[in-house]
């Protein structure tokens, strides 16, 4: 990488976010899944590049973790990209299921006889 593309890498994420450091929600984790909204909401403008790129990516589900890598940005990043979107209508979240915090007795049981039996 040349001095003159890590000078526009670190100057890139800033320019995106028009500035902005922290996102106006708190509605992502590294595991949300974002899925784009089809079609687009009535009214809807066209979005900036970087939205449009995620829009893309969003076709299907992908969870911010796998988007931020597939954009080669950080979360940081994404996540506030994230938040215009969502705030536009442009895209659905869905959070993470919760996991039972009580041990499945018999699924650790199996897997105590399967490891007895190596």
């Amino acid at each position: 990488m040349s001095e003159g593309d890590a000078a526009g890498r670190l100057v890139r994420p800033f320019t995106l976010t028009g500035g902005r450091t922290r996102p106006s929600r708190a509605d992502f984790t590294l595991i949300t899944s974002v899925t784009a909204v089809d079609p687009p909401p009535e009214g809807a403008t066209r979005p900036q590049p970087e939205h449009a790129r995620i829009l893309r990516l969003c076709a299907e589900p992908i969870v911010v973790a796998e988007l931020a890598a597939e954009l080669d940005l950080p979360v940081s990043v994404v996540v506030i990209l994230l938040c215009d979107l969502l705030e536009a209508g442009r895209i659905t979240v869905q959070a993470p299921r919760l996991v039972s915090r009580t041990p499945d007795l018999d699924l650790l049981q199996k897997v105590r006889d399967g490891l007895g039996r190596l």
